[in-house]
C-alpha cells in the first residue's frame, strides 16, 4: 500500500466561533480497510497565540518542525500515520492511526528528546472503523484552494 501525502484544507469554527484551520489527508481507504491501525491518538498542543486564537510565527514555526518529524518518525515503518491537522482556538491537535500507542509513545520521547519539554497531551482511544477519520474527510466540502 502506498502512503498518500496528498492533502486538503478546510476552514471551520470552534465552539466559541473562534477560526479552526482543518488540514486532512486524503486516500488512506486502504490503510483503514486492513483494521491493523485501530488506535487513534491524539496529540494537542496548547499555545499561547494571537487575540484570533491562532499562532503566532515563532509558534507556528516550532509546531510545524515538530509536526514534520512526528510525521517522519511514524510513517517511517508505518507505524502511525498522521491523517488530521487542526488548528486554531489556541490549540493544534495532530491526529494518528497506529499500530500500537506504547510503541508510539516510545517512538515520541525519542524523536522529541532533543527539545525543551513541550506542552503536548496524549489522548489514545481505540477507533478500528476510523470514525474521526470519515468524519473529518466530510469536511472536503468545504476545502479551500
Amino acid at each position: 500500500m502506498k502512503l498518500s501525502n496528498d492533502w486538503f484544507t478546510a476552514l471551520s469554527t470552534a465552539e466559541n466561533e473562534n477560526l479552526v484551520i482543518v488540514t486532512g489527508r486524503k486516500a488512506l481507504q486502504e490503510f483503514k480497510a486492513t483494521k491493523k491501525l485501530s488506535e487513534r491518538i491524539e496529540l494537542t498542543w496548547k499555545y499561547e497565540g494571537d487575540a484570533q486564537g491562532m499562532p503566532t510565527d515563532s509558534e507556528a514555526e516550532l509546531m510545524e518542525e515538530v509536526q514534520e518529524l512526528l510525521q517522519k518518525v511514524m510513517e517511517k515503518d508505518k507505524l502511525a500515520i498522521m491523517t488530521s491537522v487542526y488548528t486554531g482556538d489556541y490549540s493544534r491537535i495532530m491526529v494518528f492511526y497506529a499500530r500500537t500507542s506504547r510503541v508510539f509513545g516510545e517512538r515520541i520521547n525519542e524523536a522529541l528528546s532533543t527539545y525543551e519539554q513541550l506542552p503536548l497531551s496524549i489522548y489514545v482511544e481505540l477507533d478500528e472503523e476510523w470514525e474521526e477519520y470519515s468524519d473529518m474527510l466530510e469536511m472536503q466540502a468545504w476545502a479551500v484552494e
